[in-house]
């Protein structure tokens, strides 16, 4: 019953609302003589420092579902949930050495998303229109997720109701307030309220991680606890520490991941909205911060366990939902003020992800279709407004995934989502290292991973739910004809398969001498920063992009 978490339900409303009210006010903040410019809604005028970028690029990784689902992921499987932590420690370098290069050639070129280089680098529209869709459709579901940290909190406050529409009421509102102040001040909103979502998210885990071991027993207590459950469980996969039967899934997952996580358009985003190549270098050393602060979220599942937490029921009846782990962790371990303040950290941390991912859902849509095939002579105004307009149509479409599909369908979804997103690797993250890869092969290797992908997906079924596709990302290897039970990641199996067939129908169309696009990047492009006398004024905005002066 809501009455019996009044405290926490006031709390909760309280700190929303003043980040709804930063939200309208970040549009006065840093702000250009001229809002109506792509560079300007949907980057930030590119002129985010290293503190603003710092919090920006955590706050777009580092997103309520991780601080929900992870934990809930350890609570039913243990050490494998724990694939989260490597995969963001080895997602650091690689995006060192591959943001640094797409920052310049952007910042050269004016470019506002990963599609504009691909059709740059390789005179072709038909792989860059590829490129805009996988963005905008690996997206999406990322995007409803973020409702699911939200919902979890409301129902672990006792905040539903019996129909669809008024259990999903407090979330439609939560979303109208951010499609508001998203669209009015673009990208300047989430950056100044990730400030207070990392800091409240930073406060909570250090509380958590000192006071519950201290009232359940001490860490002792609580992995003797988790060790007994998994003992107990029929599950193979199970356990807090890792399995033959788990390894390569685990494995294929965190390297998978990492790959994946650097290629989706919200955080490239953030990227290209930093000053200068220095800054990208910087946050690239200190966001390992975060990969300590994950592994401190991820504890929380083996706390429950030692707690005794029994998640709420789900949407379906004789179902549980495990997304109400980490709040009813909270509702139970702490005071009723520091718990409305917990749930408030998840529930701020939904909203940054989601305004960053509906802008670059955006970006794309408005740079690589609606200029691309529908106005060619848009002006950037007209851009900046069409940019807008989708974003509010992308959040809409989030919130009806949760009001009209079955959420763990969304849970599902977002697992297909990094297999989808790492098929634009050879294009975007080779490209921007090599010409070698031909167009057209490039473009048969993506519909070949892309095929496979979706093959693999939907052979994996769960019987626990009920469903029979797209359950998962975890492939079992007996359906390619081997005596085992172990598993692997799907988008690994993919993305290597399009490579594979890039590779031999490239050396193919060099052999015919098959002609290839036009190059229109130039190897100096790819090193240059802030001050580069070769790139026009950003006050001159007569043109949707910047090009280098003659």
């Amino acid at each position: 019953m809501w009455r019996d978490h009044l405290t926490e339900i006031i709390v909760f409303t309280l700190l929303f609302l003043l980040v709804s009210a930063m939200g309208f006010v970040a549009a006065r903040w840093r702000r250009p003589t001229d809002m109506a410019h792509l560079d300007e809604w949907g980057l930030g005028g590119r002129s985010f420092g290293g503190w603003i970028t710092w919090f920006l690029v955590g706050g777009d990784l580092y997103t309520a579902y991780t601080f929900v689902a992870v934990p809930a992921l350890i609570f039913g499987a243990g050490a494998a949930g724990f694939f989260a932590v490597p995969y963001t420690i080895v997602i650091y370098p690689l995006v060192f050495l591959v943001l640094c290069r797409l920052w310049s050639v952007s910042h050269r070129h004016g470019f506002v998303t990963p599609a504009d280089f691909v059709r740059n680098r390789f005179g072709s529209p038909i792989l860059a229109l590829l490129v805009a869709i996988t963005g905008i459709v690996a997206t999406m579901p990322y995007i409803a997720l973020q409702l699911v940290g939200i919902e979890a909190v409301l129902k672990t406050m006792g905040v539903t109701g019996d129909s669809a529409l008024a259990r999903h009421l407090p979330i439609i509102i939560a979303f109208a307030i951010l499609a508001a102040y998203t669209y009015q001040s673009g990208l300047r909103a989430p950056a100044l309220i990730a400030f207070v979502k990392d800091s409240l998210i930073y406060i909570v885990i250090l509380v958590a991680v000192i006071w519950l071991p201290y009232k359940l027993g001490g860490w002792g207590a609580i992995f003797d606890a988790a060790d007994a459950k998994f003992q107990a469980s029929p599950a193979p996969g199970d356990g807090i520490l890792l399995n033959q039967n788990n390894q390569i899934q685990y494995v294929t997952l965190a390297f998978g991941s990492a790959l994946a996580l650097f290629l989706y358009p919200h955080s490239i985003t953030g990227v290209l909205a930093s000053r200068n190549r220095d800054v990208i270098k910087r946050n690239m050393s200190a966001l390992p911060a975060y990969s300590l602060l994950l592994g401190l979220i991820a504890l929380l599942g083996y706390m429950a366990i030692a707690a005794n937490v029994k998640p709420l029921p789900g949407a379906k009846e004789g179902t549980t939902d495990g997304n109400t782990v980490v709040p009813l962790l909270f509702d139970q371990q702490f005071p009723d003020w520091f718990a409305g303040v917990a749930y408030a950290a998840i529930g701020i941390g939904a909203l940054v992800p989601a305004a960053i991912m509906s802008i670059a859902a955006a970006n794309l849509f408005t740079r690589n279709i609606y200029k691309e095939y529908l106005k060619r002579d848009a002006t950037p105004a007209q851009e900046a407004n069409v940019s807008k307009i989708t974003s509010l149509v992308v959040k809409v479409g989030a919130v009806a995934c949760i009001v009209f599909l079955d959420p763990q369908f969304s849970i599902d979804l977002q697992l297909i989502g990094g297999v989808i997103i790492l098929q634009t690797l050879p294009a975007v993250a080779l490209g921007l290292y090599t010409r070698w890869f031909h167009r057209g092969a490039l473009i048969a290797g993506w519909a070949a991973g892309m095929g496979l992908g979706m093959w693999m997906l939907y052979q994996i079924g769960n019987p626990a739910t009920g469903k029979k596709h797209f359950a998962g990302s975890a492939f079992p290897l007996e359906k390619f004809g081997f005596d085992t039970p172990k598993t692997i990641y799907v988008g690994i199996v993919a993305v290597l398969v399009n490579l594979v067939v890039a590779a031999l129908l490239t050396l193919v169309l060099r052999a015919a001498k098959v002609a290839d696009g036009p190059d229109g990047t130039t190897p100096d492009d790819y090193f240059a920063d802030e001050g580069d006398p070769r790139v026009t004024a950003t006050a001159d905005r007569g043109d949707s992009a910047r090009e280098p002066v003659a």
